[in-house]
């Protein structure tokens, strides 16, 4: 686990690589990488997409078929 005292050593060391004026950009860049990584993370995968599909095209052929119940009855004879 990292400590207090090992964070402070490294941002120190951020701090006088990079200076003063670049820190917030780099620390925007960042923030930006992170927010992309969990909008990442929530995506569905492509198996759950197909089972979504296959769920509303369902849906769609039986709101379709209670539409118009008389087409799907035979004629009687």
């Amino acid at each position: 686990m990292i400590g207090t005292t090992e964070i402070i050593l490294i941002s120190a060391v951020i701090l006088l690589i990079f200076g003063g004026k670049k820190l917030p950009e780099l620390m925007k860049g960042m923030g930006k990488g992170v927010k992309s990584f969990k909008e990442g993370m929530n995506e569905p995968t492509e198996e759950e997409m197909n089972r979504r599909v296959e769920e509303e095209i369902q849906r769609r052929a039986d709101a379709q078929q209670n539409q118009h119940p008389a087409e799907n009855l035979e004629p009687e004879k």
